[in-house]
């Protein structure tokens, strides 16, 4: 971890992590917990990623919005994220929406969920605010960003990468000039606008803003009281920013943190099905492009205390081995074959079983004879024994979501619907009368 204590500009800033969205496009995977807080890499929840970012970059005064199905966020950042020492100004605050301005009104927007905390931020008394997107995987120095936003002399640096033209429509795209001000800004366009040089790409919006406080608290008030606005950071303050020239944009591959100068700068937006299961696979890699395993900036979370994976029987048939896969503490292979998986934290897979590009999130568990390909199973799942997912498309809609790249996302509540399901038709069966021949 870098000291970044020594470093001026972060000292005088406060982040505010955004972590009430729903993630809707996760399908059941957001059915009792919020995006942020959804599991990731084996062990994670995927807000840890930001959360170790400012704590890697020196930035310890951390505020985190929540919303929708909270409480396992809230529990997640009580158990794993309480380290903090508030007698040295180190605090994560937890900042719930609590009907705070209007009886009628929860958080609005992201800009309004800000706006309701602004009494809490002014005592803060900071210098710049650093607004963070929770539910983003990536390593980035935000001390970096910080200390350039100061040095290009603008009221607002938003951080932006570079993604390619077809992916651009679900991101906020914007044009520079050479001196990197941002001379427009479009929140998920229709037609999004190609880079000049790079005509197969757009320069996207990482949902990572600093702003001068004072600045970003007068344009929140301004923005209360629009009645047209929708009170959204992408929608609305940063088109309005942009307008009056006063944005800059900040390049990822000046803070990106890499364990080589050749890795690419790695950063993935998880919120669809299709993008969460091949994000957890992607750390399958023998040399994965987000490195977990780097010392230097640490991916913190909170942990259970459980004893080292296990891997039991070496009979042939019945051989219990995983290949190129992620195996966290708890899990216990029985006689069966992972490969090219992440098994999450206590899983267990039963005998003469097969799990491949799988995706097992904790306590799943999955029975005997069982073959599993490119599915997600739900945290405490329980595969019943011989059940067979991902080589029947039609099958796999029929009884599960089937995501549009060919995932198969299995959850209790689908499993349970199917048990019904199978029951009801079974009991139809033995009702029906004997056919006369």
């Amino acid at each position: 971890m870098r000291n970044g204590d020594s470093r001026q500009p972060v000292r005088q800033t406060i982040a505010l992590v955004l972590a009430g969205g729903r993630g809707a496009r996760l399908h059941g995977l957001t059915e009792h917990c919020a995006k942020p807080a959804v599991y990731f890499g084996g062990k994670f929840r995927i807000v840890d990623f930001v959360l170790s970012n400012c704590m890697n970059s020196g930035l310890h005064r951390i505020g985190v919005l929540t919303q929708y199905q909270s409480h396992g966020l809230l529990r997640h950042l009580q158990h794993g994220w309480s380290f903090l020492r508030n007698e040295f100004n180190e605090f994560i605050d937890l900042l719930p929406a609590q009907q705070r301005i209007d009886d009628e009104l929860w958080y609005r927007g992201t800009a309004d969920a800000v706006f309701q905390n602004l009494d809490l931020l002014r005592s803060y008394r900071p210098k710049y605010v650093l607004i963070l997107a929770g539910d983003h995987v990536y390593k980035m120095d935000f001390a970096n960003l910080i200390e350039d936003h100061v040095a290009q002399g603008g009221q607002c640096t938003v951080a932006c990468i570079e993604v390619p033209l077809a992916q651009a429509h679900a991101f906020g795209v914007m044009t520079v000039d050479a001196a990197r001000r941002i001379t427009d800004f479009e929140e998920k366009p229709g037609q999004p606008q190609p880079m000049p040089d790079k005509p197969g790409f757009a320069l996207a919006s990482m949902g990572v803003y600093v702003f001068n406080a004072d600045y970003l608290f007068a344009a929140l008030k301004a923005d209360f009281g629009a009645v047209s606005s929708e009170h959204d950071f992408g929608k609305d303050l940063i088109p309005a920013v942009v307008a009056r020239g006063e944005a800059v944009a900040h390049p990822f591959e000046l803070s990106c943190v890499k364990t080589s100068p050749q890795a690419p700068a790695y950063w993935r937006d998880v919120g669809t099905v299709d993008a969460y299961w091949s994000t957890n696979i992607d750390l399958t890699a023998t040399i994965p492009e987000l490195d977990l395993y780097d010392q230097d900036w640490p991916i913190w979370t909170c942990q259970d205390t459980l004893p080292p994976a296990k891997f039991v029987f070496d009979d042939d048939g019945r051989r219990g081995m995983a290949v190129d896969s992620l195996v966290a503490g708890g899990c216990i292979v029985s006689g069966s074959l992972v490969r090219r998986s992440v098994l999450f934290t206590g899983s267990h897979i039963q005998s003469f079983s097969r799990v491949e590009e799988c995706v097992v999130l904790p306590r799943a568990d999955i029975g005997q004879r069982c073959h599993l390909r490119k599915v997600v199973v739900d945290e405490g799942c329980h595969i019943p024994d011989g059940m067979i997912i991902g080589f029947d498309a039609v099958d796999d809609a029929r009884r599960f979501y089937r995501s549009p790249g060919g995932v198969t996302l299995v959850t209790s509540a689908m499993l349970k619907a199917l048990e019904t399901s199978d029951s009801a038709c079974c009991e139809a069966r033995s009702a029906a009368p004997d056919p006369v021949w």
